[in-house]
């Protein structure tokens, strides 16, 4: 069923280069890096940023009982999404929301709502980073899509990432072609963030 709707993505210009094999196998990198960590599938994920569904759409095949939300500000990707999942018969465990992180990341219903975070694409890591932790409840993980060649104290400074309550843990590789970084929240996210619309990515932590 996902690879019918990652094609369509795709034909709509919501993906990436990647052929769709690539993006199901950089998806499942995310699973296996999750379920490393956790040692389980999560109980709640959010993909955060998630376009035309990567890794999103792969997670909710592979993760049955968890209760994931696919969230991003574009009406066309939403649209698309809502649709798919309705007509893929899953609207009961899986949730599409429209909105800007930094406005979302402060209602009760979403905030410190997710065991798990993940993001491919969503911005730099600061903006990923602020972004991402009002979401998590506190002994959650963030797993974020890195370059080949990232380095770690660079990217993710731990000073920086303690504003928001979050703490880099480790990077892992799937099949030794992709990256991810795992950062943990280990408390909770001062109320000032995130920040109003804009501001992370004008005026980022670090």
């Amino acid at each position: 069923m996902v690879g019918p709707i990652l094609e369509r993505s795709a034909g709509l210009g919501f993906l990436g280069g990647m052929a769709i094999l690539e993006h199901i196998d950089h998806a499942i990198g995310f699973q296996d890096v999750t379920e490393g960590r956790l040692g389980r599938s999560p109980r709640s994920a959010l993909d955060l940023g998630t376009g035309g569904g990567i890794p999103g759409l792969v997670l909710a095949a592979m993760w049955p009982g968890t209760d994931l939300t696919l969230f991003d500000s574009n009406r066309r990707r939403t649209d698309f999404l809502t649709e798919e999942i309705q007509e893929w018969g899953v609207t009961d465990r899986v949730t599409v929301v429209r909105g800007r992180a930094e406005e979302s990341g402060r209602l009760p219903a979403l905030r410190a709502r997710f065991e798990v975070v993940t993001a491919r694409s969503f911005g730099s890591p600061a903006v990923t980073a602020e972004c991402a932790a009002p979401f998590l409840e506190v002994g959650g993980i963030l797993v974020v899509s890195e370059p080949p060649d990232a380095g770690v104290s660079d990217r993710w400074p731990v000073e920086g990432l303690e504003e928001v309550g979050l703490v880099p843990l480790s990077t892992r590789r799937h099949r030794e072609r992709f990256g991810y970084r795992v950062i943990e929240k280990q408390s909770e996210t001062p109320d000032r963030f995130p920040r109003r619309t804009g501001i992370p990515a004008k005026r980022p932590l670090f």
